[in-house]
């Protein structure tokens, strides 16, 4: 049995397919229908609900994608849909706002926005327009051209508005925290969901259940479910395994979690290589990032994963566990073949540990996609040199491509063209040349096998222009 909060109200649910979506159950098994299902994949955001759970001493709030989430997922949690927003006599100052700078037209979308925006108020007592616009980047409209929109995302600040859920936030954090502290699970028929909260826990389900699929966020293996319409029979979820939430700094590394959320650790990761802030902005929408995981990306083994060639850039090591045994496996090496790695049965990531940035480092990461905002990469590189003598020899390169084959992985050729010579662009028009000889990509819908060779090249020319020209020279503005 799962339990969680669908706001005060405890639901306890078992006798459920584990493949059933949150958007499924909340509109076929409770007729609430304010919820939306527009793409089935997580795309468009009419789905957006909100789930809370205590971090830190309070309630934290996500946005998160209803038509690619587990139920099982919420076990331990407080959903909150669209419905529970009003009082019986008042909007919540979200929707006020959205009537009163006529944000709805068609109607379809809105549901979804009055989630993004509410998640967004909760957690940021500032109005911001930046965050505002990142917040409701994944909820698409048809009809009003957004600025109602985000005029009512500002206007939902409005002080002299009260929002009733905060009186009760921590009489709902004590009972998530009950909830949570014991093991969840649905079954119907010979099919199983489980959500252990221990790591002997889970080790022990994969050990006895080689053959069980791992959920973390679901938002690549939630499609088998709606679009493929391939379901899975015993899925084991991570999210509940505290140790597999954590995000610390060690000695020397950085460890994530497993099951650390993009949105739990994009800071983090910005501080120590801030490169990696426009990437993580451009990885999916907020409510992808408030699910998907680093872990998940990496076991995943897509050849187009964009954490995958920075981690192999930045020497990343994987620490894996199988029953009570633990090793560690650089990243570099556990990727085997197109969607295939070097877990064995019952085995799974613990954690990943990235060395912390030494002086000398020259680290930068591209992301190449048909749409700038929430999509999946045509070519993603990144680049990690080791400079000398005030920049002037490369004493070791590390350079990782997404796209470029059928895993994601070094180019080699082009490493040892740098390694030891000058940083000029002499240099790197000859690692160009070798890097050529690195990958045979395909073409495919997203593009051709030349343009992704050559827009492999011009990214590692791009890496040369970034110490030569001031980033106004580089960026491409990008208005919104």
């Amino acid at each position: 049995m799962i339990r969680f909060l669908l706001n005060n109200e405890l639901q306890e649910v078992d006798q459920v397919a584990p493949c059933t979506t949150v958007l499924d159950y909340l509109r076929d098994h409770l007729g609430r229908t304010g919820t939306k299902e527009g793409c089935a994949s997580g795309d468009c955001g009419a789905c957006t609900v909100v789930v809370a759970a205590p971090e830190h001493g309070r309630l934290h709030y996500r946005s998160l994608n209803a038509c690619i989430t587990p139920l099982g997922n919420l076990h331990g949690h407080q959903l909150l849909t669209v419905e529970d927003l009003a009082s019986e006599d008042r909007l919540h100052p979200v929707q006020q706002a959205m009537v009163d700078c006529h944000g709805s037209q068609c109607g379809f979308c809105t549901p979804g926005f009055v989630m993004s925006m509410f998640a967004h108020r909760k957690n940021h007592a500032v109005p911001e327009r930046e965050e505002i616009l990142e917040s409701l980047g994944g909820n698409l409209c048809r009809c009003t051209g957004y600025r109602p929109i985000v005029e009512a995302a500002v206007q939902m600040y409005d002080p002299a508005i009260e929002d009733a859920f905060s009186a009760g936030e921590s009489a709902v954090a004590e009972r998530l925290t009950a909830l949570a502290a014991a093991p969840g699970s649905l079954h119907l028929a010979q099919q199983s969901y489980h959500a252990p909260t221990t790591l002997e826990e889970l080790a022990t389900l994969l050990t006895n259940h080689a053959d069980a699929r791992l959920v973390a966020g679901a938002t690549d293996l939630a499609l088998e479910f709606t679009q493929a319409l391939k379901p899975s029979d015993r899925l084991v979820f991570t999210g509940c395994v505290p140790e597999l939430l954590r995000l610390e700094e060690k000695e020397g590394y950085l460890e994530i979690g497993a099951a650390v959320t993009y949105s739990r650790c994009q800071a983090t990761l910005s501080a120590h290589w801030p490169a990696l802030r426009e990437l993580l902005a451009r990885l999916g929408s907020q409510q992808i990032r408030n699910q998907g995981t680093v872990g998940g990306n990496i076991a995943n083994a897509s050849p187009i994963g964009d954490m995958p060639p920075v981690l192999i850039a930045l020497e990343a090591t994987l620490v894996l566990r199988k029953g009570a045994t633990i090793r560690e496996l650089a990243i570099d090496a556990f990727f085997k073949a197109y969607r295939q790695t070097a877990l064995e049965p019952g085995e799974f990531i613990e954690a990943i540990r990235i060395p912390l940035p030494h002086e000398g480092d020259l680290f930068q990461v591209y992301k190449v996609s048909k749409r700038l905002d929430d999509d999946i990469s045509t070519v993603c590189a990144a680049f990690r040199l080791t400079l000398q003598g005030e920049g002037e020899t490369i004493t070791a390169a590390r350079i990782a491509f997404g796209g470029m084959a059928e895993i994601p992985r070094r180019a080699a050729a082009a490493e040892a063209a740098l390694t030891g010579q000058a940083f000029n662009e002499q240099t790197l028009e000859q690692a160009c040349l070798a890097l050529h000889g690195d990958f045979t990509p395909i073409s495919d819908f997203r593009s051709s096998a030349a343009y992704r060779s050559e827009v492999a090249a011009n990214l590692l020319r791009r890496l040369w222009l970034s110490q030569q020209l001031s980033p106004a020279q580089l960026q491409v503005t990008h208005y919104a």
